[in-house]
């Protein structure tokens, strides 16, 4: 079984180069039948799929009809604006032959790093991927300023993978992996199957972008590596250009470079929550709670005795039991206000206490790191 076919959760990016005719300036009708009839085949299975895909700007530019050479900002914005309908439709109309449904959302760099709307976008994406929705994602290049861009969509990938703890990214590109040099000017470079560190000598073999529609080329592609392994997430760079290029990684018959990191997703996350060092917060839970931790169940509000500092969803909380002793560490999915409303209470009464319905954990198991 290849990696890919073994993804439970998977990212994929589609650059524009390979999505886009260059010379039409119109969706590969083909091409992204052939991607979403893989995309159907993978959803099939149990995995879920997120699309991260670029060619707004250049659909739009199309459509407004505006000259070739470089756009100003405000053209870009606009074209991005007409495009971005254009692509979610194209990606809608495809998906449809198969009975899902597809979602989009358009994010900046500021969604990915500002706690609060993080975890709305995390936690929208997976409740789309709860209901077997197809999330198809793009830089909000409406709104977007340099200051607040990613710039490039490869390293979007692997934030939203990050995000929602995907296990797969594939980056479908022009290039078919990583080499000692740059293959298009140099005869004696070397392909490089598998990475499992980014090393200073693995930078330096980085290359630029091969197409003035790409904005990203192999630097952008080690950052992406670097934030997906990270993350737990192992990551392919392969050539998407051949109609069917999706299928052929599936079935292993497509040459690609393997980024593998050491971790899982999950343990990558729970690292992460282990190693915050200063919690906001702390929740005392009685003795059931602390058997329900021990055998790695979530903590229920019914559970929780005491709440003390002051901290906002998505925080650091340790959890101590009524001595004192630090049973676990955790993301909490409530702020403290009403952390205290709820502790000691039964997760149905939780929309009456609050006045809207949360989640039924006050940490979830997967956000739960026990000592």
């Amino acid at each position: 079984m290849t990696p890919l076919a073994g993804a439970r959760r998977l990212v994929v990016k589609i650059g524009s180069s390979i999505l886009v005719d260059e010379t039409k300036g119109e969706v590969r009708r083909d091409w992204l039948e052939a991607l979403t009839n893989d995309v159907a085949r993978l959803h099939k299975g149990g995995c879920e799929v997120v699309l991260v895909s670029s060619g707004a700007i250049r659909l739009g530019r199309t459509h407004l009809r505006l000259p070739a050479g470089p756009l100003r900002l405000e053209e870009s914005q606009a074209a991005a604006a007409t495009g971005q309908i254009q692509l979610a439709q194209a990606y809608q109309e495809a998906l449809a032959r198969h009975g899902i449904t597809v979602a989009q959302i358009l994010l900046t760099l500021n969604d990915s790093e500002e706690r609060r709307r993080y975890l709305n976008a995390r936690q929208t994406m997976a409740t789309l991927l709860g209901l077997g929705a197809i999330p198809v994602i793009n830089e909000n290049d409406t709104v977007a300023t340099d200051e607040i861009r990613f710039g490039d969509n490869d390293r979007l990938g692997a934030r939203v993978a990050e995000m929602i703890s995907a296990d797969t990214l594939v980056l479908l590109s022009d290039i078919d992996g990583l080499y000692t040099g740059d293959p298009r000017s140099d005869a004696s470079a070397t392909f490089i199957p598998e990475i499992r560190e980014i090393t200073p000598e693995i930078e330096a073999m980085a290359g630029v972008a091969a197409s003035e529609m790409s904005n990203g080329g192999m630097v952008t592609k080690l950052m992406a590596g670097r934030i997906a392994m990270a993350a737990g997430c192992r990551m392919a760079i392969a050539d998407g250009r051949k109609v069917g290029a999706l299928g052929a990684l599936i079935d292993g018959t497509a040459r690609c470079s393997w980024f593998l990191p050491e971790a899982s997703p999950l343990s990558a996350r729970k690292k992460w929550i282990k190693g915050s060092l200063k919690p906001s917060g702390t929740l005392v839970v009685d003795d059931g709670a602390v058997r329900a931790l021990s055998t790695g169940k979530s903590l229920l509000p019914a559970g929780v005795t005491a709440v003390s500092g002051e901290f906002r969803r998505g925080d650091v909380v340790d959890v101590k039991d009524r001595g004192g002793r630090v049973l676990a560490r955790g993301l909490v999915a409530y702020a403290a206000e009403d952390a205290r409303r709820i502790a000691g209470r039964k997760s149905a009464e939780i929309e009456r206490l609050l006045g809207f319905r949360g989640r039924d954990e006050i940490v979830h198991r997967d956000d739960l790191v026990v000592e």
